[in-house]
């Protein structure tokens, strides 16, 4: 007893008990402390690795090996990586040869490599997020806010995309895509990034639940059925109006050289 208690008053104990207490509180968190952040963030730098190889190869010579563009395509710093997502996704990157507009092609990336290629563009700088499926997936909405969607979508989107999202020209030989059996994602997408020459509909001006109302709005007027007639492609006053002179001007023309063989008749 003596001998205990003449080491416990040994002046290096203290520091000796306290050196031992935190080496077997280190080694207690060690081992039950859960391991998902360190698991995630290593899950997280391998996509990341992935994307930059993907992009070296596929994306580089355009977009430069950094992203930061180059004569042959846009900086790619703080486009985010729903940029990325909508372009690839829907085959219109990466492009095959410079053109006036990158139109919707076959898919070169598979699932995993396209989020490979958002989440490396994502470092490059802030930019939107790949939206989750709570955010553009409309659902349990009333009439009257599938009708205000209507309303948003002829205010903001109908003078580009027409009034039934059928797409229309642009100025310069670009084009304003058809909208029927586009994905909600990548509507939602093409309202956050602004894809070419699309403005930007950041969630400051329009909101997340105004996009979510645009597409049901879409939604219903897609799924809507046929109920006979010529449609004209949808595309309103244009296609009337085009088909109104080439019927109009063709019975014109057919009645006036009917005019003409009769009275060569006559005569």
């Amino acid at each position: 007893m003596r001998f205990l208690s003449s080491r416990r008053r040994h002046p290096v104990a203290k520091p000796l008990l306290l050196v031992f207490a935190l080496f077997v509180m280190g080694g207690l968190y060690a081992i039950l402390a859960p391991s998902d952040v360190s698991s995630a963030d290593t899950t997280k730098s391998q996509q990341v690795e992935a994307g930059r190889k993907l992009f070296a190869v596929g994306c580089s010579s355009c977009h430069g090996l950094n992203g930061q563009g180059s004569s042959q395509g846009p900086t790619l710093v703080g486009v985010g990586a729903a940029a990325v997502d909508f372009q690839v996704s829907t085959g219109r990157m990466p492009l095959a040869y410079p053109q006036q507009q990158a139109p919707q092609t076959k898919v070169s990336y598979n699932d995993d490599e396209i989020a490979a290629l958002a989440a490396y563009v994502q470092t490059l700088g802030p930019g939107p997020e790949i939206p989750s499926a709570s955010q553009y997936q409309p659902s349990g909405l009333t009439d009257e806010e599938v009708a205000r969607g209507g309303e948003l979508f002829r205010t903001n989107c109908s003078a580009c995309h027409n009034a039934e999202g059928a797409g229309g020209a642009l100025p310069n030989g670009k084009y304003a895509p058809s909208l029927v059996g586009v994905s909600d994602k990548h509507i939602y997408e093409a309202m956050l990034t602004g894809p070419q020459q699309m403005p930007v509909f950041s969630d400051q001006v329009v909101t997340p639940k105004d996009k979510q109302e645009i597409i049901a709005y879409l939604q219903t007027l897609h799924e809507r059925p046929n109920n006979g007639g010529l449609a004209l492609g949808g595309i309103g006053p244009v296609s009337e109006g085009l088909w109104t002179w080439i019927v109009g001007l063709g019975v014109l023309v057919a009645f006036a050289v009917w005019i003409a063989a009769k009275g060569a008749k006559a005569k």
